[in-house]
C-alpha cells in the first residue's frame, strides 16, 4: 500500500527531456570553482538567423517579464496612447519607487480608473531600498507597489480605450489577451507552445530563445529608424526612460545608459533580453532561475558581437568578498568556444 506522502511525491523528468544547458558561468573562491551556472544562450541578426548560440537555445522556456514590451506593443496597437514615462512603466518590472507607483496612478486616472480596478497580486516594493523604504513608512505590500503594476494599469486602460471589460481583462479568453497572443506570436514568428500564468496573473507563453531575440531585435531597430509603428513607439520609450523600466541601483537601467541603443529588459529565473539598434539581439536563460549571472553572461555576448563593452566592466564580473576583501569571482565561462554539438546554432 503506498503511503500519501509517496502518493503525492511528484515523477522525475526523464534525463531526455531536460534542456541541454551548459556552463554559463561561474563563481571562484580563492581559484577553486565554488558554484556553476548553466544555461542557454542566442544571437541574431535583423532578419533573425542565429549568429551564434550555446546550450539549447531552441528549447521552449518562459521568457517571464521580458514578455512585458511585446504585450505593451500589443496594446499601443490597441490604442492605447500614453507619454514615453509611462509607456515605459507599461512594459516595466518596476523596483517600486514613488515615481513607480504615481506612474501607475497617473495611468488609472486618465482613463478614470482607480487602483481597485486592477487584477495583479499584491507585494512589497521589488527594489531592496525601496522596499525598506516603504516598510519603514509603515507601508504594506499591495497592487500599486507590486512590480508589474504599470503594465496591469496600462491593460485597464486599454479595455477602457477599446470599450472592452475592464474586469476579467486577464482572462485567456478576453479580447486584451487574445490581440496580445496574436502580437506575440507576430513579434516573435512562433505559436506559443505551451500557455500559463505570469507570477502577477497573466497570461505567459512558452517561446524560445530565438524567438524572443527576433521580437527584441524588431523593437530596437524600430525605435532606431524612428518609425511611427508601435513597435517603435515602445522601443523609444524604454530607451528614454530606463529608469522608469526598472529602476535606479538595477543592472538593466544600467545597461541601456551605458550603451547607446541598446535596448534591454530582463525577467524571473534568470531571464536577460536585449535588442541592439542594428536590429540584433541576444537571449538568455540561466537554467537554475539565478539572477546573478544574467549580466555576465549577457556582456559576453554582447562583446562576441563586436559592441563595445568597455563601459559594462561593472556588469561583466562581481567580485567576490572573504572577510570584506576580494578573494575571488563571479564572470561568464568561454560557453561560446565550446565544442559544437547537433544542437549548435550551424545545425539548426
Amino acid at each position: 500500500m503506498t503511503s500519501p506522502a509517496l502518493a503525492n511525491t511528484p515523477t522525475p523528468l526523464a534525463p531526455e527531456r531536460l534542456p541541454q544547458h551548459v556552463p554559463l558561468a561561474v563563481q571562484t573562491r580563492d581559484g577553486l570553482v565554488e558554484s556553476v551556472h548553466y544555461g542557454s544562450v542566442i544571437a541574431t541578426a535583423a532578419d533573425g538567423q542565429i549568429l551564434l548560440g550555446a546550450g539549447e537555445p531552441l528549447a521552449p522556456f518562459y521568457p517571464r517579464s521580458a514578455l512585458k514590451p511585446l504585450q505593451a506593443v500589443a496594446m499601443v496597437r490597441a490604442g492605447l496612447d500614453l507619454p514615453d514615462e509611462l509607456l515605459a512603466l507599461a512594459a516595466a518590472s518596476h523596483s517600486g519607487a514613488a515615481s513607480h507607483r504615481d506612474g501607475a496612478r497617473r495611468i488609472l486616472d486618465l482613463h478614470g480608473l482607480t487602483p481597485a480596478d486592477l487584477e495583479n497580486s499584491t507585494d512589497l516594493p521589488y527594489g531592496a531600498r525601496e522596499r525598506e523604504d516603504w516598510l519603514g513608512d509603515g507601508g504594506q505590500a499591495t497592487q500599486l507597489t507590486q512590480n508589474c503594476s504599470g503594465k496591469h494599469a496600462a491593460m485597464a486602460a486599454t479595455c477602457v480605450i477599446n470599450g472592452w471589460p475592464v474586469q476579467g481583462y486577464l482572462d485567456p479568453a478576453h479580447p486584451l489577451q487574445q490581440l496580445v497572443a496574436r502580437t506575440v506570436a507576430d513579434l516573435t514568428g512562433e505559436d506559443p507552445q505551451r500557455t500559463t500564468t505570469d507570477g502577477c496573473g497573466t497570461p505567459l507563453f512558452a517561446l524560445t530563445l530565438r524567438g524572443m531575440a527576433r521580437a527584441f531585435g524588431r523593437l530596437a531597430a524600430a525605435a532606431a529608424s524612428g518609425s511611427g509603428e508601435a513597435e517603435a513607439a515602445v522601443g523609444r520609450a524604454m530607451r528614454r526612460h530606463p529608469e522608469m523600466v526598472a529602476g535606479e541601483d538595477r543592472d538593466v537601467t544600467a545597461l541601456m545608459r551605458l550603451v547607446p541603443g541598446l535596448l534591454a529588459k530582463d525577467g524571473f529565473e534568470g531571464v536577460q533580453l536585449v535588442g541592439l539598434p542594428d536590429g540584433r539581439a541576444v537571449a538568455v536563460k540561466v537554467s537554475d532561475g539565478g539572477d546573478r549571472a544574467r549580466m555576465p553572461v549577457t556582456v559576453r555576448v554582447l562583446a562576441a558581437l563586436d559592441v563595445d563593452t568597455s563601459p559594462l566592466a561593472r556588469l561583466a564580473a562581481t567580485p567576490v568578498l572573504g572577510g570584506g576583501r576580494p578573494v575571488g569571482l563571479l564572470q561568464a565561462t568561454d560557453f561560446l568556444a565550446a565544442p559544437k554539438t547537433s544542437d549548435a546554432p550551424e545545425a539548426l
